[in-house]
């Protein structure tokens, strides 16, 4: 009984313990949140199967040329069946009964020569390369969502602060307004007007709250997580913005040899063109040799099989109807059709960058002028809020100056994340990221 209890207490233990670990908060800065975004997103990891099934396929293909062995073992059972001979009509034929025999066949064969299986090759990698290249896409992609789900939390967290501090003097302001107005200092009617912006800030902190948690759900997503684990960011939006915003993409030049889509577009005119060889080598023979060696386990009474075979076999394609031909015209096409979306790829990325430094340049001079009505909506409202409790103002012209502060944090803080995902896409299309 004793050891019953030791064990229902050992596993209670056990399970308290997981309990505990599941619910460990995750703190992560923005670099150790890509950092493991790049080991546990899901996307990613299905790439890196992607890139271990093409270099299995290679093998696949390499060994289609290489010695094939095989063997086997066969019983024959005639089931009394006999056969006659007669040599002399005078004499009596001869009756052969059909014994049982059994074998065992080895085969070795030798691919010696086949043109579509050398293109195979450099096509499988092709394959692989271009595989390793999605890869790298992908965790471009990777990057730049957790990087941007990861500062979309840091803004909403700083409005929110912003409105919870706004909440609280808003709420301060009218406790004190009401009772002024309880004591008939003042009307009733400037209590109700500060009650509305009171509710309003208050729902406006509610919505916020729920975008913050939208975010950390994001953020989760891309990192690979459960839904139900917590998470704790370490880094800070000023702090993130001066990483980023440091002017340096601008002034790089664009290289388009370095852009990932253009990279797999190139690969795939390499793909076409080595589709042209493959068809043209549809032409030429196929030349294998083989050995064979048969061994008797049970012999019949006569027997003349040899035991070693050797031999080469010549396959030549002659006519077709002119599928082959067909099939090569279809290949150069596609070739041509490769070149020309190359061609309109890189005048979509040429432009594509342009179009995304004259957006970064707005947003920059943007985030300027919305820094400066920062500093101007504070100091209103505060002015504000001095001359309302003095009575030189009324409640609609604080809650005017309120609402004012609140548009320009918000739209401050919207134009950081505009800035930083402006910056973020430049340096992917550089593959900079």
């Amino acid at each position: 009984m004793k050891i019953l209890n030791r064990l229902i207490f050992s596993s209670i233990l056990c399970l308290s313990v997981i309990s505990l670990q599941a619910q460990e908060k995750l703190v992560l800065s923005l670099d150790s949140a890509v950092s493991y975004a790049l080991n546990h997103n899901k996307t990613l990891v299905n790439s890196k199967y992607a890139i271990d099934k093409s270099a299995q396929k290679l093998k696949e293909t390499i060994a289609a040329g290489l010695p094939q062995i095989s063997a086997s073992i066969d019983y024959n059972n005639f089931l009394g069946a006999t056969a006659s001979l007669q040599l002399n009509p005078a004499a009596p034929p001869a009756i052969i009964e059909f014994n049982p025999t059994s074998s065992f066949k080895a085969n070795v064969s030798q691919l010696v020569f086949n043109g579509n299986y050398f293109v195979g090759i450099e096509l499988s990698k092709l394959a692989k390369t271009i595989t390793e290249q999605s890869y790298q896409k992908d965790e471009l992609n990777v990057k730049e969502q957790t990087i941007q789900a990861y500062c979309m939390i840091l803004a909403t967290e700083r409005i929110l602060g912003i409105i919870k501090s706004n909440k609280e003097n808003a709420q301060t302001i009218y406790d004190k307004t009401k009772n002024l107005a309880n004591a008939g200092l003042i009307e009733q009617t400037d209590a109700k007007k500060l009650s509305i912006m009171v509710a309003s800030v208050d729902n406006a902190f509610k919505s916020m709250q729920r975008q913050v948690e939208l975010g950390y759900n994001l953020l989760r997503f891309q990192l690979g997580l459960n839904s139900d684990q917590a998470v704790t960011l370490t880094s800070n939006l000023d702090d993130i913005s001066k990483q980023y915003i440091l002017h340096t993409t601008l002034a790089d030049a664009f290289n388009i040899e370095n852009n990932i889509d253009f990279k797999l577009i190139s690969m795939q005119g390499d793909i076409a063109q080595k589709s042209v060889k493959m068809r043209k080598s549809s032409y030429l023979p196929t030349v294998a040799a083989y050995f064979a060696r048969t061994d008797k386990i049970l012999k019949p009474l006569f027997d003349f099989t040899p035991k070693n075979v050797v031999g080469l076999t010549l396959n030549v394609p002659i006519l077709s109807g002119g599928t082959r031909l067909a099939q090569l015209n279809q290949a150069k096409i596609d070739s041509d059709i490769s070149s020309n979306t190359k061609e309109l790829v890189t005048q979509q990325l040429t432009l594509q960058e342009r179009q995304l430094r004259f957006n970064y340049n707005t947003l920059l001079d943007q985030y300027d002028m919305q820094k400066a009505n920062v500093d101007i909506a504070k100091e209103v409202l505060e002015k504000m809020n001095l001359k309302y409790q003095q009575g030189i103002v009324s409640s609609l012209e604080l809650t005017s100056a309120n609402n004012d502060y609140l548009t320009s944090e918000t739209n401050f803080t919207n134009i950081i994340l505009q800035l930083l995902n402006a910056e973020m896409t430049l340096r992917k299309i550089n593959s900079k990221l």
